[in-house]
């Protein structure tokens, strides 16, 4: 598939900006140079006729985005949480695109519904809404159970999203690999594992049951969340391309007019949202990964509802301590140590060198905490440390791209219900908070007693294992005593992480 027709793919996305009139909106939000406006403007205008029409009754961008397809449509909803980069009316148009874009008949959600539950759609529900709610992957309804009256959300897949979403992505995948053979100094950045990563992430959206498991691990995992709320899954009336949960009423966030209306503190609302994604990113390593204004709700009594977990992150125990470590470093301006935890990670190669690094890391942070509070940007944090990475040979971490991405997204939210949050002073809890948990004796005594238990799980066959790395170790060549040392580690260290985890164990409870 991924052959040289993708060219008049990426042709016609250039020719719909262009035809649509996005192309020099884009050109203006982003402050692109004269020259460059022009040179693209000139490339682009013999193809014009290629471009999709869309709907005229739409702002530019949006209108050729959604004429484009989901794939672009998910990158303009990612852009709408950033007024600082596109500025605030470009921001306000592509809000839409999170859930307000044209629905399909709600005869086709029925049938849908039908076939894959089995059921008449009519028998299973008594009251079946027109769509609430429709975003580029699929619509919501509001609908109530005929067996019980209970009000639910049902969610249904676009027809033929499937194919629309390989078609874009697919044409990602050329434009990576045109980009790594043409510019070789492109290939540190791995275009090519990015455009996997988005295509493992979104295909995984296109599964409701994975979407349905999702909720439920992350209703778990929050439960005791004061001010958060997930909706319950109905797993009886979910499957492949539809999905039913409790119905979950507020005002939407990204609403500040109505937010105001209700009373609703939305200084208060930042700061929560901020540290919720943060909490749930550092202590769970499970976290909404598509947290727009479009997918979060807020209920009378003030709390925040999440909804559409489609796109959840996920990143291992040593990932995250090592990610807080470098987030805390640049909080408490302590650069040399920001430098270091990229060494120990691995992420900057060894033969750097580690005070040349925390300098420019230095020119990275002073700069931003510099500025006033309602202009320090995690954005451009990111922006300024990745230009550095760049100098030092620091591949792109594809583990870590959904989890910056999302910091970026939800600093977008926080910063468009109160412009004058300052993130760092709302982060710095939660971060500190993890790191004395996860760093130091009482994480150590937790570490050395996983190993135990794993240990033990072994114990049967530790006499075997021990015999195996003699046997294997010992030739007619060797001297005795060089062939009973294999041994003699073996055991020294069993026994010794078996001792110090107790020990440690013991030392934690006091």
């Amino acid at each position: 598939m991924r052959g040289p027709h993708n060219i008049l793919r990426l042709i016609r996305t250039g020719a719909t900006l262009e035809r649509t009139g996005a192309m020099g909106a884009v050109m203006e939000a982003f402050e692109a140079p004269k020259p460059l406006r022009i040179l693209a403007r000139t490339i682009v205008w013999p193809f014009r006729w290629l471009g999709i029409k869309g709907d005229p009754t739409m702002p530019p961008v949006v209108r050729a985005l959604n004429a484009l397809g989901p794939a672009y449509i998910k990158f303009g909803q990612v852009l709408s949480t950033r007024p600082d980069v596109v500025g605030s009316d470009l921001a306000k148009q592509l809000r839409v695109l999170q859930d307000e874009l044209p629905p399909f008949s709600v005869a086709e959600a029925k049938k849908a519904i039908s076939t894959e539950l089995g059921t008449p759609a009519d028998t299973i529900f008594s009251e079946f809404s027109e769509p609430v709610a429709a975003a580029s992957i699929a619509q919501v309804h509001k609908a109530r159970l005929a067996e019980t009256g209970q009000v639910v959300a049902v969610k249904v897949l676009r027809p033929g999203i499937e194919r629309a979403f390989r078609k874009d992505v697919d044409a990602f995948y050329f434009a990576a690999g045109f980009v790594e053979f043409f510019l070789p100094s492109s290939r540190r950045l791995r275009p090519n594992d990015v455009i996997e990563h988005f295509d493992g992430v979104v295909t995984g959206e296109l599964d409701l049951r994975l979407e349905s498991a999702s909720a439920s691990e992350f209703a778990d995992n929050t439960q005791n969340d004061a001010g958060f709320q997930v909706p319950r899954v109905l797993w009886h009336y979910s499957g492949r391309r539809v999905m039913t949960l409790d119905w979950a009423e507020g005002v939407r966030l990204g609403d500040n007019d109505a937010l105001d209306a209700a009373g609703h503190d939305r200084h208060a609302l930042g700061s929560r949202v901020l540290q919720l994604f943060l909490s749930h990113a550092l202590r769970d390593g499970f976290f909404h990964a598509d947290m727009h204004q479009g997918n979060l709700k807020v209920a009378s009594n003030g709390d925040i509802i999440a909804y559409d977990f489609g796109i959840m992150g996920h990143i291992d125990e040593y990932t995250r301590r090592v990610y807080a470590e470098i987030l805390y470093g640049f909080i408490q301006r302590d650069y040399q140590r920001v430098a270091e935890v990229h060494f120990e990670a691995g992420y900057v190669p060894a033969d750097r060198n580690v005070d040349e690094f925390a300098r420019a890391l230095r020119a990275v942070g002073e700069p931003i905490f510099g500025m006033d509070a309602a202009k320090i940007s995690m954005g451009r944090l990111l922006s300024y440390l990745f230009e550095v990475t760049e100098r030092f040979g620091m591949e792109t971490r594809t583990e870590l791209i959904l989890l910056q991405r999302t910091m970026v997204v939800v600093e977008g939210v926080a910063r468009s219900l109160d412009e004058t949050l300052n993130i760092w002073d709302v982060a710095k809890p939660v971060v500190g908070s993890y790191i004395k948990d996860s760093i130091g004796p009482k994480a150590l005594a937790n570490d050395l007693m996983k190993t135990a238990k794993v240990l033990a799980r072994f114990g049967p066959r530790l006499p075997a294992l021990v015999e195996g790395a003699l046997i294997a170790q010992v030739t007619p060549e060797e001297p005795k005593e060089t062939r009973l040392w294999p041994a003699f580690a073996i055991g020294a260290a069993l026994g010794g992480a078996v001792a110090a985890a107790g020990f440690w164990a013991a030392l934690a409870l006091f």
